[in-house]
């Protein structure tokens, strides 16, 4: 059931005082009143208000008091004055200070009515971006992006160096790792967190209409151009623009941002005149813009303008010790969604899952987690509820390939391979020995403690 709105009212003449107290509690509203200032500020400690509604005049602690520690401390309220003393400087200084709204006594009920619902509907619009922008700080500060290992590590480290900075970012990655969750982690950890954070994707828009997309247009520059309107860098403006997807941008366009790096200023399409912004850029590319500077596909001077501070996201493959926490992560979120109990996953499924090279990264196994989960019956989730394409390695679900691994001209990663097969043999042996690490210590031929001291090494959930 919804709550009536919380009202204070501050009046110290009585009669006024109850008269509006009455009025407002007839409209359904739920009502205190205070006869001064400093009553008032001592129920505001113990209660929160949506809306005050306070004398201008009071003893001691007047109006613009309360207005200003209003403003100060709860932001989501709304101030109305009243006085019958009303003269234009006061009415500049209290809208200057941030009351809702100015009125005089002797005052219209019906017209205070419309001014209050007004108010309502502010202070609760007010409430809920501050409440979805401490979600979106929760939601992407860096612990909640997943990994253990030590390259995801090394990333960590990094962004925690650089939310300070005001310096421009290049993240290079493959498709699905995670590129624009770290550009919102950055933000919403910078001193820019409470600014816009605008996301573009740059090979997703036609390059006909990502100029106009970027910096705007104004009426009549081109067909169908009916008004003005403001581009992506103004709306980021104080804030963050994250452009993904850079490589794709067509090269007049790559002069075009780059002025606006250098100046700091952007033209919307169609006009001369410099529209001055502050924005930190960060920018996300899957392709390879070394290569492409060299091919001539990349400005040279703007791949360095943008790459001022590289942060590279390895892909999945390459940090299988983290695919164990990813899953199980993903089970717990999707679960959760679907109002399912929580679910396990078979020491063998995982298995299959760390075998597995990931080409779509950690967007795929996000997407293998919630499709297991919705289309899975029981609580456990084993190998024949995996795809064939994961699950149909030879027997157990362990990839064999990693067995006898080709040596190419790149170089393999000998110590992670043999980690892999360790791994998936301490998992078949523990599955095989239902868990008791003396049968699995025993099938592998090794001691027990040995064993012990693997599982600890290799990270595996026993």
């Amino acid at each position: 059931m919804k709550q009536p709105t919380q009202i204070l009212v501050i009046d110290d003449e009585g009669h006024n005082r109850q008269a509006l107290s009455l009025l407002l509690s007839h409209s359904g509203y739920q009502v205190q009143s205070a006869a001064s200032g400093e009553e008032a500020l001592e129920i505001m400690q113990k209660t929160p208000f949506e809306i005050i509604i306070s004398d201008l005049f009071l003893p001691g602690v007047s109006g613009i008091d309360i207005l200003k520690r209003v403003k100060e401390e709860s932001p989501y309220t709304s101030v109305i004055l009243i006085t019958g003393n009303a003269s234009a400087e006061t009415a500049v200084e209290a809208m200057k200070e941030g009351a809702f709204d100015y009125i005089t006594k002797p005052f219209n009920f019906e017209k205070l009515k419309v001014i209050v619902a007004k108010a309502v509907e502010k202070s609760r619009l007010v409430a809920e971006n501050l409440y979805l922008r401490q979600q979106l700080r929760g939601k992407y500060k860096f612990d909640n992006i997943i990994g253990n290992s030590l390259a995801m590590q090394q990333v960590f480290s990094r962004m925690e160096r650089i939310v300070n900075t005001d310096s421009t970012i290049l993240i290079l990655g493959e498709s699905g790792t995670g590129k624009e969750l770290v550009a919102k982690a950055i933000h919403y950890s910078s001193p820019r967190k409470e600014k816009p954070f605008i996301a573009i994707n740059c090979g997703a828009i036609p390059a006909e209409l990502l100029e106009s997309e970027l910096f705007g247009h104004v009426r009549g520059s081109f067909t169908g151009a009916v008004a003005d309107k403001a581009g992506r860098f103004e709306a980021a403006n104080g804030g963050t623009i994250f452009l993904d997807e850079i490589g794709t941008m067509p090269m007049h366009l790559q002069m075009k941002l780059l002025r606006v790096l250098q100046e700091q200023e952007v033209e919307r399409v169609g006009s001369t005149r410099g529209i001055k912004l502050d924005v930190r850029v960060i920018s996300a590319t899957n392709a390879n813009l070394e290569q492409e500077v060299r091919q001539g596909q990349f400005r040279e001077d703007l791949y360095y303008r943008l790459n001022v501070i590289p942060i590279v996201l390895p892909p999945l493959r390459e940090r299988r010790e983290d695919i164990a926490l990813l899953a199980r992560s993903f089970l717990q979120k999707f679960c959760r969604e679907m109002n399912r109990p929580l679910m396990s996953i078979s020491p063998e499924a995982m298995t299959a899952l760390e075998a597995y090279s990931w080409p779509g990264n950690v967007r795929e196994l996000e997407n293998l987690m919630e499709r297991t989960v919705a289309l899975t019956d029981g609580e456990i989730i084993g190998l024949r509820d995996l795809p064939a394409s994961i699950a149909g390695q030879e027997s157990g679900g362990v990839d064999r390939a990693i067995l006898a691994p080709r040596v190419t001209e790149e170089g393999i990663d000998m110590n992670r391979i043999i980690g892999d097969i360790e791994r998936a043999m301490i998992r078949e042996a523990l599955e095989l020995g239902q868990g008791i690490k003396a049968r699995a210590a025993a099938l592998l031929g090794i001691n027990r403690t040995t064993l012990v001291e693997k599982i600890k090494r290799l990270g595996i959930d026993a």
